[in-house]
């Protein structure tokens, strides 16, 4: 039998804003989120009792739709770029990128800053860039500083040399490496904040089998297996993708994007109801499957 996830308050999810700057997803139908949905959409999540909001530098227009909306009572957290190769005056560079960041943003001061490129700290500029990051710490320029992760080993080759004191990684009922690889638990034990995203895979676990892409069908008996689970509990995939999410206690924030306000309103409202909590045997280690920058859709 089915656990049951207990119904969640809604302050533990997090806004992602990568619609509001570009056309994201693979079941992304809309395009960018018009601003004066942004606006809505912003009034929604906060109304609901959501305040954190997560963007980054390479999300094209998302912090500039964020500065024009207004966002000064949210919790914000951006990402840095990969540094290019070349940069002499690493310094100069991350401080350009947070200065252009708080300005679009119209905020003095990030909840978070994140590497989008973890491996940058590893590189012959690591400690300038460690350096860095304290530094603008300690000026009162962000709050926390970290790194966003696409696969838990990144954290193998960054720990000894530099602990985040916040990561951001992709999670979900089919993506648990986070968790099984116990760097989940781990991150909690060492007090480090954990946010993840990806709890729908971009929208790809939430669609019917004659919506998929064709690049999905050798995943298809992974993919079906996971919509029959939903239809035998009587539980839409979006709550129940949700509810996995949801019973990781060591997880604080779950960041969970929309295309529109009604798809948002969806989403909370099912954020808000109890539901049965997936089995963990629907995981795949294909990174073919489990990384978008990997997919092929024909």
């Amino acid at each position: 039998m089915a656990t049951t996830a207990p119904i969640d308050t809604l302050s533990r999810l997090a806004l992602g804003t990568a619609q509001f700057g570009l056309s994201y997803g693979v079941a992304n139908a809309d395009g960018r989120v018009a601003p004066s949905a942004v606006e809505t959409m912003l009034r929604q999540a906060r109304n609901a009792g959501m305040d954190t909001l997560d963007t980054a530098v390479s999300y094209g227009e998302s912090e500039a739709a964020l500065g024009s909306a207004g966002v000064c009572s949210w919790r914000v957290i951006t990402k840095l770029p990969p540094l290019p190769a070349g940069v002499v005056d690493v310094a100069g560079w991350i401080n350009a990128h947070v200065e252009d960041s708080l300005r679009r943003l119209r905020i003095v001061q990030l909840e978070a800053l994140l590497l989008h490129k973890p491996s940058d700290l590893l590189g012959p500029a690591g400690r300038q860039y460690a350096e860095e990051l304290g530094a603008l710490k300690q000026h009162g320029y962000v709050r926390a500083v970290g790194v966003s992760i696409y696969d838990p080993t990144e954290l193998d080759a960054l720990w000894p040399v530099w602990q985040p004191e916040i990561v951001q990684a992709p999670c979900s009922v089919l993506d648990q490496r986070l968790i099984r690889s116990g760097w989940l638990a781990k991150l909690r034990s060492r007090g480090v904040r954990t946010h993840v995203r990806s709890v729908f895979l971009q929208g790809l676990l939430l669609m019917a089998p004659g919506q998929r892409p064709a690049g999905f069908r050798r995943w298809s008996g992974l993919l079906d297996r996971w919509l029959a689970w939903c239809v035998a509990h009587e539980v839409s995939p979006l709550r129940a993708a949700l509810a996995f999410a949801q019973a990781q206690p060591d997880v604080e924030r779950i960041v969970v994007g929309a295309d529109s306000p009604a798809q948002l309103e969806e989403l909370l409202e099912a954020a808000m109801r109890a539901g049965p909590v997936p089995p963990d045997d629907l995981w795949s280690d294909d990174r073919d499957l489990l990384e978008p920058s990997r997919w092929e859709f024909a």
